[in-house]
């Protein structure tokens, strides 16, 4: 009987541990389960990273209208450049009548109405452009020979500013790989370059850039709002950081490799206004007063509380009713169809209610979901700014716009070599993303900052007063 005991005793232990396992193997399937559900809609995961696995939103009803243009709609149609502009005019007269097959007088014309006027835009064939430079030495009285330096204006390397400015114009503008970029030269121009004289050139129109970018990087800070952002980077076969600081007319590139506090002090210093980002702990320096959270990315967080089970799901489907009813009310501030005053007041019970879901939340026994919405709580005051403050979106679209470019640069050059690749890419995106926005000519910017690198004068500006 005793050996019985004993052994029901050690079978009971051994279901007890076992239970325990199970609870442990469940609790890791649920997280690896969770982590394979993570997408660009309840995280912060780019949309690239979904794949093919991604449930599509549901398609529209068809309409039975045609593709295309619909009928009555406004159409498109190319202008007709004014004369002054036109550089060669040919003028065309019929030789016989349409109605008799007379032949026409071609001394005594009888113009009827006015021309049909029809415009051919062509490139002309171009031919690099090859000055040599001699530079003679010559014997003076005295025995001494003295030979001529090159004028001011006159580089010591082979390649004009324009040149560099149409290869940088590829390879940082457009985002042509250098050899490419090499091969357009020469398809084009009859022009061939190494790829070492192409890091050159780009290290030339690098320089170039650099004082006009730092006076657009102080210019940023000096502005009431700064949207921020980071993606990865490599730099050196390493692991970097691209942060980009974008205003409504200038926006500002670093490359740095940390993704921290320290990182993020570099590219914004001492800035005073309202910074616009995500919750990345790097901003935590600025004040809740100070800051504005994007809402596309609280979105994605209630999205997260929304897809788990029971009653932490019904409080994330809240959270997220709020989330919308909170967009409809600023498209509408947004709009015109809606007062500020107004809006203020609407949103005061959307601000309770959140706060009463958020603390709800805490109480989840899943514990990623009440993490989640103690850190939203912690920051809340954050999420408002830009109904107490006019000109602050309530979303980081800007700077996430801005960023796009880069990322598409990075996985097509995988990142930079040096330093030098690193400042130059810098510098040419800053310039880039701010002659965009200012609605200003990329390739002319780049020639005239050359020029004046050569003859040691004041380059063209950034700002947007220089557009003006």
């Amino acid at each position: 009987m005793e050996g019985l005991r004993a052994e029901n005793a050690e079978l009971r232990a051994r279901v007890a541990t076992l239970e325990a396992m199970v609870e442990q193997l469940l609790a890791k399937v649920a997280e690896l389960e969770a982590r394979l559900g993570r997408n660009s809609t309840n995280s912060s995961k780019p949309p690239s990273s979904d794949g093919p696995t991604l449930k599509l939103p549901p398609k529209k009803a068809p309409t039975g209208r045609k593709p295309g243009g619909q009928k009555g709609h406004k159409g498109s149609h190319r202008a007709l450049l004014a004369v002054e502009l036109v550089d060669t005019i040919v003028e065309h007269w019929p030789d016989k009548c349409e109605g008799c097959s007379a032949e026409l007088p071609r001394h005594m014309r009888c113009e009827v109405g006015e021309p049909i006027r029809h415009q051919v835009t062509e490139i002309p064939e171009i031919k690099a452009h090859v000055t040599e430079h001699r530079l003679r030495a010559q014997h003076c009285e005295c025995g001494r020979a003295t030979r001529a330096e090159l004028p001011v204006g006159v580089g010591t390397g082979n390649f004009g500013v324009r040149l560099q400015a149409v290869l940088t114009l590829f390879t940082g503008c457009y985002h042509v790989s250098r050899r490419a970029a090499a091969g357009a030269l020469s398809e084009l121009f009859g022009i061939e370059l190494s790829l070492g004289s192409v890091s050159a050139c780009e290290h030339a129109v690098s320089k170039a850039l650099q004082s006009p970018v730092e006076e657009a990087h102080a210019h940023v800070l000096e502005q009431q709002v700064i949207h921020a952002d980071e993606t990865g980077w490599r730099e050196r076969r390493a692991r970097a950081w691209l942060w980009v600081a974008a205003t409504s007319l200038v926006t500002v590139f670093m490359i740095h490799q940390k993704r921290s506090r320290v990182a993020a002090k570099a590219l914004l210093g001492n800035f005073a206004g309202i910074l616009v980002s995500d919750r990345w702990g790097a901003y935590a320096d600025w004040s809740l007063d100070r800051r504005q959270l994007c809402w596309a990315h609280l979105k994605r967080d209630f999205t997260f509380i929304s897809e788990h089970a029971g009653a932490t799901g019904g409080i994330g489907a809240k959270l997220l009713a709020v989330e919308k009813r909170v967009f409809e009310l600023w498209h509408r501030v947004r709009d015109g169809t809606l007062k500020r005053a107004s809006f203020r007041k609407l949103l005061s019970p959307l601000k309770g209610e959140m706060d009463s879901l958020l603390r709800l939340g805490i109480g989840s026994d899943h514990k990623k979901a009440a993490g989640m919405c103690r850190e939203l709580l912690a920051v809340q005051a954050a999420c408002w700014t830009f109904a107490r403050i006019e000109g602050v979106e309530p979303t980081n679209n800007h700077a996430e716009r801005s960023i796009r470019p880069a990322v598409l640069w990075r996985k097509g050059s995988f990142g930079t070599h040096s330093e030098n690749g690193s400042r130059y890419t810098e510098r040419m995106m800053s310039t880039v993303a701010t002659l965009k926005l200012q609605q200003r000519g990329v390739l002319q910017f780049l020639v005239d900052a050359g020029h004046a690198a050569l003859v040691g004068s004041a380059g063209p500006s950034l700002l947007p007063s220089a557009s003006s």
